[in-house]
């Protein structure tokens, strides 16, 4: 437990104390944010505001998450290494996107053919490699079944183990890309995205902490509702210092925002998400503690679909959800902070449904 509070107040420091630095820095080198020109017109006032900011998380998440584990005088184990692998490697594909961006002024960075095949390679890397490194049980990071509070019943290699390790790459690939692209939609107000996650990531803490206490084959546990996960202690301690990174940038990103994360940060903590539901065997619901993307990247699916059947009407005034309410006449904080209640209501009704299970469960064992 002290590993985990370690790592989230490291992450915090330096992303709290090392974001103006990185801000002075990227406003010299004029590394400053494009505007749509068809976005909402109270936005043009954040041309040139310091973008690339999702650094500064990536790397006090880094350094949080190796001081837990320094503190605890032992090496991180394969599951949160392989996240926090998915996490650098989508944050490098957004910092050459936010880098193309800056160097030819525009709002639009690699071309969607390269950031599918760039987020593609680091995705499909990161999917043959969960299903690797069996723990002393023979516990692998992931399994090709698809998982809900724990793995189903439905497992993609009932036609074989090749088939199945093909259909998982596919899957974990849908998920990769689900979750980095709803990141990205979400992180179009200030603060938005960056909170979003902190409430995120700090449900995963609980989630790594109880599966911790309840793993099956240590203690007390029953074999009717305990976790089969290889490193659920790790993974708290990861989330927890992306929590803490997050509340860090957070200080510098609130309205008015001094720095945006750019798709360096919302592909990395997109990319986060993903592989901590696939490795803590919660795909779906990490579906429910994440709801607020889910609902923003629907609203721009939904959007797109309407417009093209339609023949050019729209549902929303604007794509996506948080913009709609902007030509509404919401100012930006009322948005933003009316979302954050909103997404801690879905995290509190996935953390009621994780537990609810395992109560339901140990009445049953008994």
């Amino acid at each position: 437990m002290r590993a985990i509070a370690l790592a989230a107040a490291i992450a915090l420091v330096v992303s709290l104390l090392g974001t103006p630095w990185v801000i002075r820095y990227l406003t010299r080198k004029q590394f400053g944010q494009f505007i749509r020109h068809d976005g909402p017109a109270s936005h043009h006032t954040k041309r040139g505001t310091p973008t690339m900011g999702g650094v500064v998380i990536i790397a006090a998440t880094v350094i949080g998450w190796l001081g837990g584990a320094v503190f605890t005088s032992n090496a991180p184990n394969v599951s949160s290494v392989l996240v926090v692998f998915l996490m650098v490697g989508l944050g490098l594909v957004g910092f050459v996107d936010d880098r193309i961006k800056i160097s030819r002024e525009r709002s639009l960075g690699l071309s969607a053919r390269w950031k599918i095949l760039l987020q593609g390679l680091v995705g499909i890397a990161f999917s043959l490699l969960v299903l690797r490194f069996p723990d002393d049980d023979g516990v692998y990071p992931a399994s090709t079944a698809i998982s809900f509070l724990r793995d189903t019943a439905l497992d993609l290699a009932v036609w074989g183990p090749a088939v199945g390790i093909i259909l998982f790459v596919i899957w974990s690939n849908f998920l990769i890309t689900a979750w980095s692209n709803a990141v990205n939609l979400t992180d179009g107000l200030d603060g938005l995205a960056t909170g979003a996650a902190l409430i995120f990531f700090g449900a995963y803490v609980l989630v790594g902490i109880w599966q911790t206490n309840q793993l099956c084959g240590v203690g007390d546990a029953e074999a009717a509702t305990c976790y089969e996960v290889r490193d659920p202690r790790d993974i708290a301690i990861l989330a927890a210092a992306i929590a803490g990174a997050s509340l860090g940038f957070l200080w510098w990103n609130a309205s008015p925002a001094k720095i945006f994360m750019g798709d360096t940060g919302s592909l990395a903590l997109g990319g986060a998400i993903a592989g901590m539901t696939i490795v803590t065997r919660t795909e779906i619901l990490g579906g429910i503690i994440g709801g607020l993307f889910v609902v923003i990247v629907l609203s721009s699916a939904l959007q797109i679909v309407y417009f093209k059947i339609s023949g050019g009407k729209r549902i929303f005034k604007m794509a996506p959800l948080h913009h709609h309410f902007e030509l509404m006449g919401w100012g930006e904080v009322t948005i933003v902070t009316r979302f954050w209640i909103i997404a801690g209501l879905f995290t509190g009704a996935g953390m009621g449904i994780f537990y609810a299970e395992w109560v339901v469960n140990l009445g049953a064992g008994g």
